[in-house]
């Protein structure tokens, strides 16, 4: 593997570890609960209004909240950082 390739996987992988924590917070979900006025906020809304008044446990909503306050598992870090090196390796072959 040429020495750029393994640059653009290895970048892609520890960039999309370290980003998804921001990407949650910027979406409103903080380890405060969901920010007022957010993305989070609307979408909590809408899955209330879908499951008449409460959010279901394993929504979306719920998982992505979980995440925010508690942080990723390892297993969700393993993930992202395939997928992060996966997009860094396709992103050389174009």
């Amino acid at each position: 593997m040429k020495p750029g390739t393994v640059v653009a996987v290895v970048g892609g992988a520890a960039a999309t570890v370290a980003l998804a924590p921001v990407a949650l917070g910027a979406a409103g979900f903080t380890s405060a609960g969901i920010a007022a006025g957010s993305v989070a906020a609307k979408m909590m809304s809408a899955a209330a209004i879908a499951n008449g008044g409460g959010v279901a446990a394993g929504s979306a909503v719920a998982v992505l909240q979980s995440a925010g306050m508690a942080g990723l598992s390892a297993a969700t870090n393993v993930a992202l950082a395939g997928a992060g090196a996966a997009l860094g390796f396709l992103g050389r072959l174009f």
